[in-house]
């Protein structure tokens, strides 16, 4: 790795320990610029290369290379300043923010009145289900856990049962069974809405986030103009 910022690297770096594990992800592969992990997700996403601190040289040669549809770029820094280094066959998605948290010794918050809350950890994966009393989901969410590092994901409430406070119980489950297996920090990437939410539980951000994707037909369009 290059010499960079020691905080943001090394918040990036438990981010996609946690990740992978969440997302039976492989291992990731250190690169001068970051790390390149191989996803196969039955979403579409191939692989993804993850920079924290990207470089323009190094966005434009990873993207000459790179073919295969469905690969992300992670790029911690503002849409605005690596939207421009990039042709349009690459996709922006909606802006990430890198958060963290301390995991203390807060208790496992109680659901709201006709809902129930069920956890368990699986393969170094922590998984909450909020249900109804009639047994209809509600919210779910999901953490890898890397050692002393969480990582929530793929938090979800149903439209049904949004503005409970559905959000607030899963990840607050979620951070209680973690640190109860040991891990003492909690690392995400969260969208706009997200951020507001981890941000009123405490949370900390730390770094913008861009997401590109490249699209063949992005591609062809691109070579139409």
């Amino acid at each position: 790795m290059r010499n960079q910022d020691p905080d943001t690297t090394e918040l990036v770096r438990r981010w996609i320990s946690g990740w992978v594990v969440s997302r039976g992800a492989a291992e990731p592969a250190p690169a001068p610029w970051g790390w390149s992990i191989d996803v196969g997700a039955p979403t579409g996403e191939v692989a993804r290369r993850v920079l924290p601190h990207p470089a323009e040289d190094d966005v434009r040669e990873i993207a000459g290379a790179t073919t295969a549809p469905g690969t992300w770029l992670k790029l911690f820094a503002e849409d605005d300043t690596v939207r421009p280094w990039l042709g349009p066959e690459w996709r922006l998605d909606v802006p990430g923010f890198l958060m963290s948290l301390p995991l203390g010794g807060a208790g496992r918050p109680a659901p709201p009145a006709g809902y129930t809350v069920t956890t368990w950890i699986r393969g170094g994966v922590v998984r909450t289900l909020v249900r109804t009393s009639t047994g209809h989901l509600a919210a779910r969410g999901q953490a890898g856990l890397a050692g002393p590092v969480a990582v929530p994901d793929q938090i979800v409430t149903s439209p049904d049962h949004r503005r409970r406070g559905l959000g607030s119980i899963v990840m607050g489950t979620l951070q209680h069974a973690a640190r109860e297996a040991g891990a003492e920090q909690a690392v995400l990437v969260g969208t706009t809405d997200g951020r507001a939410l981890y941000s009123a539980l405490g949370w900390t951000v730390h770094s913008p986030m861009a997401s590109l994707v490249l699209e063949p037909e992005a591609r062809e369009r691109g070579a139409q103009r």
